[in-house]
């Protein structure tokens, strides 16, 4: 069946194409109405504006439904591991055996950051956003890997590999980095011999003397956790990697503007908010009633966190698989967080409340990878890195899609100027 549309602008008609995906998703084609009528689309935010096409990530927000490359999320966090679902993400299909110990092969070796660069995270204060000490020292890899960051598309493609396993491997031993500077603890060397999740817990949580002793269900939570946020199609900070990428710059520099872009609490800091939310509802005596009530009261400061989405209208595929990993690793660990239980209250009330079933506010991945963070023993300042750890795939595929285009251009917006009109320069001694 062929689409077809037109726009009517006073009494002229101006046909647009129509652009349909390969799962029945429809746009209209609006890239030549400036230049035929004059005009621009107005969207502000972009929430209804495609701004590419991709093959990564497929997200239906009204059935709830994610896709990897065609593979559904629950197929993957039931069957696969970060770094395969890294491997499908980036290079479009599942590895051979073969490749993927390739590809496993390459994230092993390039795990070590130089000790010059471990100079630019001693200049920050311990104090320091996590975050910016992340974007900071990912901005600073082209310096110290300038072979693979040559702003030219040919010369980046050709090196896609290597600046690939440099990424995903050392933005991993940065965040630990992270975590141990700013407790005055030394860094911990990756070991080649560790798998990829048992590496970061080594190089996060090893003693001078002793080091990290392998938890089989902590490294299968930390995976999963990594796996469901390896992407999740046009968000903020991806959008953000592919306009920085438009400009040909290279893969860790488009990468470090996510990780800033991802810095924001609307984004990845979303999962602190919760933890913040839970505990402050613990610390009041409360096992949630009050605060839904409060909640629905439209008090500001009783926002439900990690209860509704941006693109989900229905229950976040994710958080589904996520909150059952959550009691089961708890369990496991033999560990009675009252946070959870909180969490499992708030959550069954939501979604038995017609309040909140008549606003689709369902809970979303955010609402309980904070407490697999907790248990794990991540810090909850640290929970937004560990975001990024997670997310880079997804940023690295996206680049790929643009450094790969020979159709692509410049990311440019136009804007609606609501400003003051043409006036002319006062001299200062004139102004009132």
């Amino acid at each position: 069946m062929t689409h077809t549309a037109s726009l009517k602008i006073d009494d002229k008609e101006y046909p647009l194409p129509v652009i349909v995906g390969t799962e029945g998703e429809k746009a209209v084609d609006t890239r030549t109405l400036r230049a035929t009528a004059g005009y621009v689309a107005y969207d502000q935010g972009y929430g209804n504006t495609g701004s590419c096409e991709s093959k990564i990530t497929f997200l239906n927000g009204d059935d709830g439904i994610l896709r990897h490359r065609g593979y559904p999320i629950e197929q993957l966090a039931n069957h696969s591991d970060f770094v395969e679902t890294s491997y499908l993400i980036i290079y479009g299909e599942l590895p051979t055996a073969a490749q993927r110990k390739e590809f496993g092969l390459r994230l092993r070796q390039n795990a070590v950051v130089e000790t010059q660069m471990q100079k630019i995270l001693e200049g920050f204060p311990t104090s320091a956003s996590p975050m910016a000490m992340l974007s900071a020292m990912v901005a600073a890899l082209p310096a110290y890997h300038p072979q693979l960051a040559n702003n030219n598309f040919e010369k980046d493609l050709k090196v896609f590999d290597q600046a690939t396993a440099v990424a995903i491997s050392k933005i991993r031993t940065m965040v630990a980095m992270i975590y141990r500077y700013q407790r005055g603890l030394p860094f911990m060397f990756p070991k080649q011999e560790l798998p990829f999740c048992d590496n970061f817990l080594h190089m996060m949580f090893s003693e001078p003397y002793k080091d990290y002793v392998s938890v089989p269900e902590v490294t299968k939570a930390l995976n999963l956790f990594l796996l469901l946020h390896a992407d999740h199609e046009q968000n903020c900070s991806t959008s953000t990697v592919r306009m920085v990428a438009s400009s040909s710059s290279n893969l860790f520099t488009s990468i470090s503007a996510g990780i800033s872009a991802l810095a924001g609490p609307l984004h990845g800091g979303a999962n602190a908010a919760v933890m913040h939310m839970l505990q402050s509802i613990h610390d009041e005596g409360d096992d949630g009633s009050r605060f839904i009530a409060a909640a629905k009261s439209g008090s500001k400061s009783n926002r439900l966190m990690g209860f509704g989405h941006a693109v989900y209208r229905n229950f976040d595929p994710r958080a589904k698989i996520i909150g059952q990993a959550c009691g089961t690793l708890l369990s496991k660990l033999g560990i009675d967080d009252p946070l959870l239980n909180i969490a499992q209250h708030l959550e069954q009330a939501a979604l038995k409340d017609d309040y909140f079933i008549s606003r689709k506010l369902y809970p979303n991945v955010d609402f309980y990878s904070g407490i697999i963070m907790r248990a794990i023993g991540i810090p909850v300042n640290m929970f937004t890195t560990m975001f990024a750890i997670g997310r880079v795939p997804g940023y690295i595929a996206n680049w790929h899609e643009v450094a790969s285009n020979p159709k692509g251009r410049i990311y440019r917006p136009r804007q609606i100027y609501v400003g003051p009109v043409l006036r002319p320069y006062v001299p200062v001694d004139q102004r009132g």
